[in-house]
């Protein structure tokens, strides 16, 4: 991936966090940040992957619908 591609994949994983009210929620604390997201990752290596993505994949679409 180019550097270019990178910073602006970055820029929008960035927005996705604001989007979700995670910054506020938690008081832009970047452990509890990266804590939920490893909470994320390891449930994604687990049994109950595909109900996750489904039910996470639902509840992303919705949250874009008004823009």
């Amino acid at each position: 991936m180019k550097r270019r591609e990178r910073t602006r994949q970055l820029i929008e994983l960035g927005g996705l966090v604001q989007k979700a009210g995670l910054v506020e929620l938690t008081d832009d604390d970047r452990a509890v940040l990266l804590g939920a997201f490893l909470a994320v990752a390891a449930k994604l290596q687990g049994d109950e992957r595909e109900q996750a993505l489904t039910l996470w994949r639902r509840r992303g679409r919705r949250a874009f619908e008004p823009e």
